[in-house]
């Protein structure tokens, strides 16, 4: 496969994305706390309804990938990377990547009025939309049997089952895959079931319609078209959220061995200590570079964005879980601990692993995208 030469990257930092920054991490350092977080999902209630209106409305972010016509920022992925970045750095559980990333991608790529409207909805963060989709459906990836449809016309009657959807249970509308095409269904209107999540802070449920109303947005091609760009888009900024996770690790870790001291030396002293986060410290800084290239890639509309999304994912995912391995380790007895959030990094960087697809599947998509023989 050749692919076209592709304009110069641009891994660096806007004045505009860094203003983002900075109101997205204050938002997120009075609202969205490790003991605030942790408090939530004692109580079984991980999302905040207050942060995400604030994160959403507020700030504006839910309508980054929204063009102004229809009532978003009309701004691009490298933005929207930039908010994820900080998610990802505080662990927050928020329905930012699956309704302001994979739903509005999808939207994006669907005609009609409907679909219009549900953007302008979504945009002004007065509504959470959730794909039903498995969370680790990868792009490249054949997409799931789709739901039965037993309506005519313009509605559909929708019945099935999709099994370990993201933030199902913070959503207000559902995008549903028919055997008609794409539906938007009422939250209300499905059953779901909690799933036993590794990661907390982004809870699965298994999501089932029984003749449930739906209004169609798509045909299935399209359908399928504009869930497969949506996909990697997903993936592509699930490279800045694992980044932003690996970079709290790794800072919280070099503060943690600066304090502690053995045999009256600050562990940070130790000369085998400074070695592991000295390789750290590489690999996070690669990380950036990676996940830059990604969010620029999509941004510009690169036509060799499929092969730099692949390469992003399949080193980030490693990446992360790496800084989060080091970072209860390295605090010894207290990482171990419920108090401490480090367990949360650590179970959100293994899911991440596993979404849109895990490493090994991205290198296989590499090894596609350069021609090279499978072993």
């Amino acid at each position: 496969m050749n692919l076209p030469s592709a304009a110069p990257l641009d891994l660096l930092y806007s004045e505009t994305e860094e203003e983002l920054r900075t109101a997205v991490r204050s938002l997120l350092t009075a609202r969205c706390d490790p003991t605030s977080i942790l408090a939530r999902i004692e109580g079984g209630r991980p999302h905040d309804p207050d942060v995400w209106r604030i994160l959403a409305a507020d700030i504006g972010t839910a309508g980054l990938l929204v063009p102004e016509k229809l009532g978003g920022q009309g701004a691009s992925h490298r933005e929207a990377a930039v908010v994820l970045e900080e998610l990802g750095r505080a662990a927050a559980p928020a329905a930012y990547l699956t309704s302001a990333v994979l739903a509005t991608e999808i939207l994006l790529g669907c005609d009609g009025a409907a679909a219009a409207d549900l953007l302008r909805e979504l945009a002004a963060g007065r509504q959470v939309c959730v794909p039903a989709l498995p969370l680790t459906l990868a792009p490249g990836a054949p997409l799931p049997a789709p739901l039965r449809d037993s309506g005519t016309g313009s509605g559909g009657l929708l019945s099935g089952t999709v099994t370990s959807v993201a933030d199902a249970v913070a959503a207000d509308v559902l995008l549903v895959l028919a055997d008609t095409g794409l539906y938007a269904v009422r939250a209300a209107d499905a059953r779901l079931t909690p799933l036993v999540a590794l990661d907390l802070t982004r809870p699965l449920a298994g999501v089932t319609l029984e003749d449930a109303a739906g209004t169609l947005l798509a045909d299935p091609a399209t359908a399928r078209a504009a869930i497969a760009g949506a996909l990697l888009s997903g993936a592509g900024l699930l490279a800045s959220e694992q980044l932003g996770l690996a970079e709290w690790c790794l800072t919280q870790t070099v503060a943690h061995l600066r304090t502690r001291h053995q045999f009256n030396r600050s562990l940070g002293s130790f000369q085998a200590l400074k070695h592991r986060l000295a390789r750290l410290w590489l690999d996070v800084a690669s990380a950036r570079a990676a996940a830059r290239a990604a969010a620029d890639a999509l941004a510009t509309g690169a036509p060799d964005a499929p092969l730099t999304i692949a390469v992003a994912q399949a080193y980030c995912s490693g990446v992360a879980v790496r800084a989060a391995e080091e970072c209860v380790q390295l605090h010894g007895g207290i990482g171990m601990t419920w108090e401490h959030p480090a367990h949360l990094y650590l179970k959100r960087a293994k899911a991440d692993s596993l979404a849109f697809g895990t490493a090994g599947h991205h290198r296989g998509l590499v090894a596609d995208f350069a021609e090279l023989p499978a072993p």
